[in-house]
């Protein structure tokens, strides 16, 4: 942070106020700094974060099951049944496209062995 080099104004109550407020925020920021940079506070980050992990785990799970009740009583799909979904439209994409090529190739190969094909006469085309 910059400093504000400007003299005070004695008539400014708020200028003196916003000088004191501005050195505090960067004592404070400094103090930070050099607080959060050293090891014994990254492990006792690491620690809390462990086991908030740790028992967050049992709570986690009981409001899957709850939600997944909630859902089933709304008639409402949950997670799973929507990822399996999207795995069975996938897997039925990925045939389809097979088939369209086996078809091409099928197609390829009936022209190759027939021949040429004329090209239909206009009285034969109907409009």
């Amino acid at each position: 942070m910059t400093q504000n080099n400007e003299a005070i104004n004695i008539f400014d109550p708020t200028g003196m106020l916003k000088s004191m407020r501005d050195s505090n925020v960067e004592a404070w920021s400094k103090m930070m700094v050099q607080l959060v940079n050293t090891a014994p506070y990254a492990e006792a980050t690491g620690a809390m974060l462990d086991a908030w992990l740790s028992s967050s785990t049992p709570f986690k799970k009981a409001l899957e099951t709850t939600m997944a009740q909630v859902l089933a009583n709304f008639n409402m799909p949950v997670r799973s049944e929507i990822t399996r979904l999207a795995e069975r439209l996938t897997n039925i994409e990925m045939r389809l496209d097979d088939l369209d090529a086996r078809l091409d190739q099928v197609l390829r190969a009936a022209r190759k062995v027939a021949g040429p094909t004329p090209e239909p006469s206009k009285e034969e085309c109907p409009q």
